[in-house]
């Protein structure tokens, strides 16, 4: 039997549960994502990404709004937001409710087990660096693969939800790139020298001599290049053709796998070169795709 002080203890716990923040939240986003199964039960899966990573980005947003806490994780420009644990939260929620039979990698830690042989690989805010300093330049992005996550044998379905504009790119295996629901152009065939290059190359890399040498051996050919932060963003412009092409090394498959499937349903190229120790993931049309291979092969022989 629990003593006058045990149950006093008890109650000011359980007060203090009640107007927790975070518990709030979470309760918050629960209670959104079991209104959402309900409206979404029955989409196919390309149907169920888009819906997902819009209303991943409302919420971040939201939240952005009402003021953010965040923390550090590898470095001081590696940012986690409690936005991007409520927006995975979020995602998770629902596909563990209605795709409860696959997996998901979520960057922010979720991890589940899958028993259909599918993955849901999510990032619920891509570019939280800018995302947490004000800027409109980061999306929700996720993309539902068959096989492993590292090396997957098929994209089944990806999307690309920018608030800032309000844009959702989607694509998956056989399909088409659409913005919005209208198919993108086919890539335009600009040449390594006359493309605008998207990248990023974090300031701690700068003095690795071989990973710089191979990056500037690229980059000092291109006509100009934007560094901006949220890979994602910069595949779906590559895929659009806001940007003609993209490189950046080590890229973890939540930014890589999305984007990838965009550019490649817009009629472009993606690849991954070894190259000054590292491994580059690399899009944009054909063409300017084989350049830029070529070039990294010819470092590691320089």
């Amino acid at each position: 039997m629990n003593s006058p002080a045990d149950s006093t203890s008890d109650s000011t716990s359980d007060a203090h549960s009640a107007h927790d923040p975070q518990v709030e939240l979470d309760k918050a986003i629960d209670a959104t994502a079991k209104a959402f199964m309900v409206a979404h039960v029955s989409d196919d899966d390309g149907q169920l990404a888009q819906a997902l990573v819009l209303n991943a980005g409302r919420i971040a947003w939201r939240l952005r709004e009402k003021g953010l806490e965040q923390d550090t994780k590898t470095s001081i420009s590696d940012v986690v937001t409690n936005a991007d644990r409520a927006a995975e939260r979020f995602i998770a929620a629902v596909l563990e409710g209605i795709r409860a039979e696959d997996g998901i990698v979520g960057e922010e830690g979720t991890r589940t087990r899958s028993r259909s042989g599918r993955n849901w690989v999510i990032d619920p805010v891509d570019g939280t660096y800018n995302f947490a300093s004000g800027s409109d330049y980061w999306c929700s992005a996720l993309a539902l693969v068959r096989g492993a996550v590292d090396d997957p044998d098929e994209i089944i379905a990806a999307a690309v939800h920018r608030p800032a504009m309000g844009y959702t790119w989607f694509s998956g295996s056989g399909l088409r790139t659409t913005r919005d629901g209208k198919e993108l152009a086919p890539i335009d065939d600009h040449t390594l020298d006359k493309s605008c290059v998207g990248t990023y190359l974090h300031p701690t890399c700068m003095d690795k001599e071989p990973t710089q040498r191979a990056w500037h051996s690229v980059l000092s050919n291109v006509a100009t290049l934007r560094m901006l932060g949220a890979g994602s963003v910069d595949l779906a412009s590559v895929a659009d053709g806001t940007l003609h092409a993209w490189m950046q090394h080590s890229v973890p498959a939540w930014d890589w796998l999305p984007g990838k499937a965009l550019v490649e349903g817009a009629g472009g190229a993606t690849a991954i070169q070894f190259a000054g120790g590292v491994r580059w993931h690399i899009a944009g049309n054909q063409r300017t795709v084989a350049e830029i291979v070529d070039i990294l092969k010819g470092t590691d022989h320089d």
